[in-house]
């Protein structure tokens, strides 16, 4: 299947970006069915923003202990009894 570029409209911004054509190949490849509804720059503000950009309050960690080697760690989520929760040396380890 040959991709060719296409042009979008970011939702964000009004903007016209192009979405190219290895883009395209890259989002069959990965399996992804809709387009991208942001262009590149709000693409960004929107991945800073959400990472802890300006003025934004950090992130609330929890502690827990590893379901593997049984350390206390800390995540970013409040944990529930019904999933295990591995550190992150176990987790990267299970992938």
């Amino acid at each position: 299947m040959a991709f060719q570029d296409k042009t979008l409209k970011c939702k964000d911004c009004g903007g016209d970006f192009i979405f190219t054509a290895g883009e395209q190949e890259f989002y069959a490849e990965k399996g992804f069915e809709n387009e991208p509804a942001r262009c590149r720059d709000c693409r960004g503000a929107r991945r800073r923003e959400r990472d802890g950009g300006e003025g934004r309050a950090p992130r609330e960690m929890h502690e827990a202990v590893c379901a593997q080697c049984g350390v206390t760690t800390q995540v970013p989520f409040k944990p529930r009894n019904d999933r295990p929760i591995y550190c992150r040396d176990c987790f990267n380890a299970r992938k």
